[in-house]
């Protein structure tokens, strides 16, 4: 992901995304901070996915539409914040493929997390992610709305 790939990205987090929205600054910030977990994917002439991960204090994720700030220098957690592929782009295995890139990051970390949204966890699972629930407060889970479920997966021994 490159800045000037922001506008396309935000077109299409608010198709994919409309009940959950984040600002620019968001994106911005994440690919600047850690632009290694900002992956775009591009379909023809345009962008059909992307994803946005960095590393965190577990189990600490952001609240959805927050600014981080920085990234901890001990953090001990890679977090997947999103990974989005536009409908007509699915099913052609974007998704496993950008996971799985981003899990080879997370490899440097005792652990992967996320917020499972839109029933997704079934997917999730798939690359052994398990629900963990408790961990994170109701409260800041709320913001990713009803079904939001906070998952991990060990990386390490």
């Amino acid at each position: 992901m490159h800045i000037a790939d922001l506008a396309a990205v935000m077109q299409l987090a608010g198709r994919i995304h409309p009940g959950l929205p984040e600002d620019e600054a968001v994106f911005a910030e994440r690919l600047e901070l850690f632009p290694k977990g900002c992956r775009v994917l591009v379909c023809g002439e345009g962008i059909a996915g992307y994803a946005l991960a960095h590393p965190i204090h577990y189990p600490h994720p952001p609240s959805l539409d927050t600014l981080v700030g920085a990234i901890p220098p001990d953090a001990d957690a890679f977090y997947i914040h999103d990974v989005a592929i536009a409908p007509e782009a699915r099913g052609r295995g974007h998704a496993e493929a950008v996971v799985a890139a981003l899990l080879e990051i997370a490899d440097g970390f005792p652990r992967a997390c996320l917020v499972s949204v839109y029933g997704t966890a079934a997917f999730w699972q798939r690359f052994g992610f398990v629900a963990t629930d408790g961990e994170v407060s109701a409260e800041k889970l709320a913001g990713y709305g009803d079904d939001a479920r906070f998952m991990v997966r060990l990386t390490q021994d």
